[in-house]
């Protein structure tokens, strides 16, 4: 299949619906953006969510590629992370244009094997035709990990069940998040996201050979920017760069903790974080 990389322009709306919902699914008492107020950082991964029709998902539950991404054959697909400048607040309600564009495309072969880079960015101009926000999104695909000969088990009860606010205080700089099947979902329908590996238990371990259901990347980086609003820290944020380490999985244990003032990380239930997220305040931070 013939396929090239092309800028995809559109004009989107910054929807308050799933603003709202990301404010109900926190559930931790920070102000909760309505029509005409800014963004929080990264909050336009739900504002501006694209919903394609139905014909054109894939086996996985994304839209099937060779159309806006390259015709990558690799099964697994991962948000790996990337990095996010702010030049200018996006106003809910309002009226953007967005283009989007693949950059690259890079086959490498790591310690799981066989996998495919592929590089994204997309620009957002609010209303007054102002580039507001740059970013570098970084895709990985990666072959399946062994499926067990045994379906995996359901898990822990505490998994299977609703766990509340998902933000508790576990000490200074510190939050435990707790996640279950009921927050994944309304994440999925918030961002549009049809990935199978975050809702379809069967099809995430079966398949794709998880142990359990897989934690959005994106949740765990929006989880990490909270924190800055939970501790009330008002300073303007002018670039994020995040990296998506280690999957998540649903119901584990997990604990947000800010290393020092510019950098906070997911960890599990070991030393190594299963996400990290920098932040620059101020101005000058350039462009991504």
């Amino acid at each position: 299949m013939s396929w090239e990389p092309h800028t995809l322009t559109t004009l989107e709306t910054v929807e308050p619906g799933p603003v709202a919902a990301l404010s109900a699914l926190f559930d931790d008492g920070t102000p909760a953006a309505g029509p005409g107020d800014a963004l929080p950082p990264l909050w336009h991964w739900l504002a501006l969510a694209r919903w394609p029709v139905s014909s054109v998902l894939g086996a996985d539950g994304h839209p099937a590629r060779g159309s806006f991404l390259p015709p990558v054959e690799l099964p697994r697909r991962m948000f790996a992370g990337g990095e996010v400048a702010f030049h200018a607040p996006l106003a809910v309600g309002s009226t953007v244009r967005r283009e989007a564009r693949v950059e690259s495309v890079t086959e490498k072969t790591g310690r799981s094997g066989r996998l495919v880079v592929v590089v994204v960015t997309i620009r957002l101009y609010d209303e007054h035709d102002r580039l507001a926000v740059e970013e570098r999104q970084d895709l990985i695909y990666r072959e399946a990990g062994a499926v067990p000969e045994e379906a995996a088990p359901a898990g822990p009860a505490a998994a299977l069940t609703p766990v509340g606010a998902p933000f508790a205080r576990a000490g200074e700089g510190a939050w435990r998040f707790a996640t279950d099947p009921t927050l994944l979902m309304r994440f999925s329908a918030a961002t549009s996201n049809a990935h199978r590996i975050h809702y379809d238990w069967p099809y995430a371990t079966r398949v794709e050979g998880y142990p359990g259901l897989v934690v959005h990347g994106p949740l765990m980086t929006l989880a990490l920017a909270e924190v800055l609003r939970l501790e009330g820290d008002g300073a303007p944020v002018t670039r994020m760069r995040h990296r998506n380490r280690r999957p998540l999985f649903c119901g584990r244990p997990a604990l947000l903790r800010r290393i020092d003032a510019a950098t906070l990380a997911v960890f599990g239930q070991d030393e190594e974080p299963c996400s990290t997220l920098a932040i620059e305040f101020g101005e000058g931070a350039g462009r991504a």
